[in-house]
């Protein structure tokens, strides 16, 4: 189970007693913040594409959206979404419990920009009802295979 796969990878990190698992679904921004008594923006959604055949995850605030120029610009490709029906064998979660922890170990792992502005974020933990409190230097420590901090959200950014 996924979820147990990430509480082990935390446990390496002293963060396996930040998981948190929920009776009803969190797969959506809106029901993970709902969930967790918090602002949707503050939920770190990871979301799964491909960058030619390899898997990638960026985590953005849940108020953030892909800005395809950014991408473009970041990852010399258009954005390309990994289907739902392949998420479990690209990166080693299933729909609404993808996350940054216990990927398979060529996934690269990127955060995003919009993350910067918040103390605390709460991204999946494997699990369509699940999620781990931490702070965005934790987050930053323990995404497995972090690749870097990339600018591909918009949506988020005061007008």
């Amino acid at each position: 189970m996924a979820i147990e796969e990430v509480r082990q990878y935390l446990a390496g990190l002293g963060l396996a007693d930040r998981v948190m698992e929920f009776t009803a679904s969190s797969a959506t921004v809106a029901e993970a913040a709902r969930d967790l008594g918090c602002e949707p923006a503050r939920i770190a959604k990871t979301m799964a594409f491909r960058v030619g055949q390899d898997p990638i995850l960026i985590v953005m605030a849940g108020d953030g959206r892909v800005d395809n120029p950014r991408y473009k610009a970041t990852f010399h490709t258009k954005a390309a979404m990994i289907r739902p029906e392949e998420l479990v064998e690209a990166v080693g979660h299933p729909m609404g419990g993808v996350c940054p922890f216990a990927v398979r170990p060529e996934v690269k792992v990127y955060l995003d920009e919009s993350l910067r502005r918040f103390d605390v974020v709460y991204p999946a933990a494997g699990t369509a009802s699940s999620a781990v409190r931490l702070s965005v230097p934790e987050l930053e420590h323990s995404a497995q295979n972090f690749a870097g901090w990339v600018d591909v959200a918009k949506g988020w950014r005061p007008e």
